[in-house]
């Protein structure tokens, strides 16, 4: 079998200076988000927009281009127009609506976003004409027993800045590079209402990672655009990045976030928070969730396998590579890092302290090594999936969307939790990428 593309991109990365990381981990979220959906991934996809009765094989859900996108300067990071993948709902889901934002990190440099325009995530040219609908958008009952018949949307990600961008000229540095990621946003919910977003009884905004960070800054926009007795939730899985120093006492990932707001023109967005605070600070889940009124759900696991590679332990402050081992799988920590991993987990509950009291929202804090769960099987809603309570993570979602039970599971710290799916990057992965 062979060695799984992850464990070759860990392996080739070297030491690297903190510039030079700050581009690679653009990448490098990629990578680890499509190995996740790999490796998790149940058994192989089978074809059908609806699966037979009785089939747990994921439907594929064909891309749909933006009309008229390039006319409105909506468009990914190469120019091409941005897309989303659309399945109709049926039976007593057909006036309900599932919109989930794809992840795939940030782009901070001209040249990491030039490079990015080459993949699926910077032009639609390279964009998957098909895609599997597993986990949160499975319209198989058993898979997904709360929105498997909803309206479900999967909207790509291309430009870079979690949705968000805003730049007039198309030429960076003599290179040809949009940041249009606020238009990327507008087009498409232009279209999706009226493809019938419009005549929602019920909508639920959703997101992975960049994705994730994406439903923060955008789910105020999402209940604007509908009438108030409609029913509009939000929520992030894997969004919520922490503004916490690594293990050099560096604030590594803010000085990310700056590269990205700057060149991208994202401040704008977060025009109350930068009045009081530097720029990147406010593109951080912390900040923007104090200005968010709407329903929200936050899915976050404690050990976050891509914020203690990146946020906690980049490559520029371990120059001995003593986290190597332990960023790879977790039973490889030894004590002081777990202790390190401890207080990263406190850190995060502390950041969601406030949070806690909301009597709207809702969350589930597990004790995994692990990134996003909504959009597998297996982490979603399986008889392997992780738990907290004895509740699943669709279980808990689902409970607190329909004000079934309130919904506010944290999870012991790790190793308690024996459900937890725990990713070993330093494994083969079974299957094909």
């Amino acid at each position: 079998m062979a060695i799984h593309p992850l464990r070759l991109w860990w392996q080739r990365r070297g030491g690297g200076g903190g510039g030079q990381e700050r581009a690679i981990i653009a990448l490098g979220l990629t990578v680890l988000l499509l190995a996740v959906a790999s490796w998790l991934r149940e058994r192989p996809i089978a074809g059908g927009l609806r699966p037979p009765a009785g089939s747990s094989d994921p439907a594929l859900v064909h891309l749909t281009l933006v009309r008229d996108a390039q006319k409105k300067g909506a468009v990914c990071l190469d120019g091409s127009p941005p897309g989303y993948h659309f399945q109709r709902g049926f039976g007593s889901g057909k006036d309900s609506w599932l919109l989930h934002l794809e992840g795939g990190g940030w782009c901070n440099s001209v040249a990491s976003c030039a490079s990015r325009k080459m993949t699926a995530l910077g032009s639609s040219i390279y964009m998957q004409h098909q895609v599997p609908f597993d986990g949160i958008l499975s319209n198989v009952p058993s898979q997904n027993p709360d929105f498997y018949n909803w309206n479900k949307v999967k909207i790509r990600y291309c430009d870079g800045a979690s949705y968000s961008g805003d730049v007039e000229s198309g030429i960076q540095n003599g290179t040809k590079l949009f940041f249009r990621g606020q238009r990327i946003w507008e087009v498409i919910m232009d279209e999706l209402l009226l493809k019938g977003l419009a005549n929602a009884k019920q909508a639920f905004l959703t997101g992975c990672s960049a994705g994730g960070l994406a439903t923060f800054i955008h789910c105020e926009d999402f209940r604007a655009l509908l009438p108030k007795e409609v029913i509009v939730k939000c929520l992030a899985d894997a969004g919520f990045f922490l503004d916490e120093m690594d293990i050099s006492q560096r604030r590594f990932i803010r000085s990310f976030y700056d590269d990205v707001i700057r060149l991208q023109n994202v401040g704008k967005n977060f025009q109350d928070c930068t009045s009081r605070m530097e720029p990147s600070q406010c593109f951080f889940a912390h900040e923007i969730i104090k200005n968010i009124d709407t329903p929200f759900f936050i899915l976050n696991p404690a050990y976050d396998i891509w914020q203690i590679q990146h946020i906690l332990a980049p490559e520029s402050s371990d120059t001995r590579q003593s986290w190597q081992r332990c960023k790879l799988n977790i039973h490889n920590c030894d004590s002081n890092q777990i202790e390190s991993l401890q207080g990263f987990r406190v850190a995060l509950l502390n950041a969601l302290s406030d949070f806690q009291h909301n009597r709207n929202g809702g969350m589930f804090i597990n004790s995994c090594f692990i990134h996003c769960q909504t959009m597998s099987n297996i982490t979603w809603h399986s008889p392997n999936s992780p738990k907290v309570n004895n509740k699943t993570i669709a279980e808990a979602v689902g409970d607190w969307y329909f004000n079934r039970s309130k919904v506010k599971e944290i999870d012991c710290p790790y190793p308690c939790n024996p459900t937890c799916i725990n990713l070993d990057l330093a494994q083969p992965w079974p299957g094909p990428m």
